[in-house]
């Protein structure tokens, strides 16, 4: 059997070199001939070309070229160390330390790290222990610190569409004309405008409530109100409003929305139910501003600005709606009448107003006479019938 063992590395490949398990170096690219009469050496070929060493041993390796590096010996081969115990001196090449071909990552836990492979994101990394080989690729490694529980970096749109990074991040959009409160470890923290932002996640307990803040309506409908004259009515109110303080619509109640409507509802209470039926039918937009003063004040206690209030329909009950058409048509009726009346009295009182003028002036009444006659004869055969000589010699006269 041969104490020898041949070992070929190809140019982008590595070799991990173990002894009785325990790592003693690297083989670099090339032919190695080991002394290992024993066979107890073991190397693990394992390419370059993937950046990233992964071994479940990672830390057994990394612990031992820490170690080296520490007591400032150089690695030794396999047959160097061997054959100092058995065979004397050494007869190959010393075997290369970890540190001169890779880099190793260790991650705290409140460290994170964003891997850019080629100038191209890869993924993030997690805590834990990392290894990554040099002079192959181009491999950047960017530790974060992720006590800052919000992330901010200048690619951020890139990173985030990692698996990897959803996996350690908490994403969220804000979108165009909403505005996102900040709260974390349940403190106000900002107020994010639209865009997109990400949380480290066990970081701390950070949330983000997106808020609206175009206007809006509350549809008050339904509303039972009875007048100060005991009669009932139902109501339906549009409330038009706009979030203009997102933090204390958030903070000052649960529902900012409900909360506003309501107040609406005891503001059409208060200002209907002081009214009799009649005044508040007769004076609808006075009714609305004094609503819309009494919730304005509230609104803005809520981060609110209200920017209109208005009624949109009233209801009566049935019987009562019949009582109203009938009192509609009385009074409909009477102004009839007195409008007939007043035509009558203004046609009488020119009638009087024209015989007294036909009184006082006999050539008018003359002239009067003749425009009647000359309708009756345009109108038709004119047929004078002569009876007593008086009456033949008026006609005649008149003619």
């Amino acid at each position: 059997m041969f104490p020898y063992k041949q070992v070929k590395i190809k140019s982008y490949e590595v070799g991990l070199c173990f002894r009785d398990r325990e790592f003693v170096g690297l083989l670099v690219a090339g032919r190695h001939r080991l002394f290992d009469p024993m066979h107890k050496v073991r190397v693990e070929i394992v390419s370059k070309r993937d950046p990233w060493l992964v071994h479940d041993k990672l830390d057994v390796i990394v612990k031992s070229a820490r170690d080296r590096a520490a007591d400032g010996s150089e690695p030794r081969s396999v047959a160097q160390r061997v054959g100092e115990l058995l065979f004397g001196p050494p007869i190959d090449p010393p075997l290369a330390a970890l540190s001169d071909h890779a880099e190793v990552v260790d991650l705290k836990d409140h460290q994170r790290a964003l891997v850019w492979i080629e100038r191209r994101f890869s993924h993030v990394l997690p805590p834990g222990l990392y290894a990554y080989w040099t002079g192959q690729k181009d491999v950047k490694v960017e530790v974060i610190d992720a006590r800052n529980v919000r992330f901010e970096h200048d690619d951020l749109k890139v990173i985030v569409q990692s698996q990897t990074a959803r996996q350690v991040l908490d994403i969220c959009t804000v979108e165009r004309s909403h505005v996102g409160v900040l709260f974390q470890d349940g403190n106000y923290v900002e107020t994010l405008s639209p865009g997109q932002y990400a949380f480290w996640k066990g970081a701390a307990d950070a949330r983000v409530i997106e808020i609206d803040m175009r206007e809006a309506m509350a549809d008050v409908s339904g509303q039972e109100i009875m007048t100060a004259d005991k009669v009932s009515l139902r109501m339906n109110a549009l409330v038009t409003y706009r979030i203009v303080d997102a933090h204390q619509a958030v903070s000052s109640t649960d529902d900012a929305r409900q909360t506003l409507y309501r107040e609406t509802q005891l503001a059409l209470r208060a200002v209907i139910g002081a009214r009799e039926l009649d005044a508040f039918l007769a004076d609808k937009d006075a009714v609305s501003q004094e609503i819309e003063q009494a919730v304005r004040r509230r609104a803005g206690e809520l981060g609110l600005e209200v920017v209109s209030v208005g009624i949109r329909d009233v209801i009566l009950p049935g019987e009562m709606k019949d009582l109203m058409n009938k009192v509609t048509q009385a009074k409909k009726a009477a102004e009839a009448n007195l409008i007939a009346r007043r035509e009558e009295t203004a046609a009488m009182r020119s009638q009087a107003n024209t015989a007294k003028l036909l009184a006082d002036n006999p050539t008018l009444m003359r002239l009067r006479e003749l425009e009647v006659l000359e309708k009756v004869a345009t109108d038709g055969k004119l047929n004078v019938v002569l009876g007593e000589k008086g009456l033949a010699d008026r006609v005649v006269n008149l003619l």
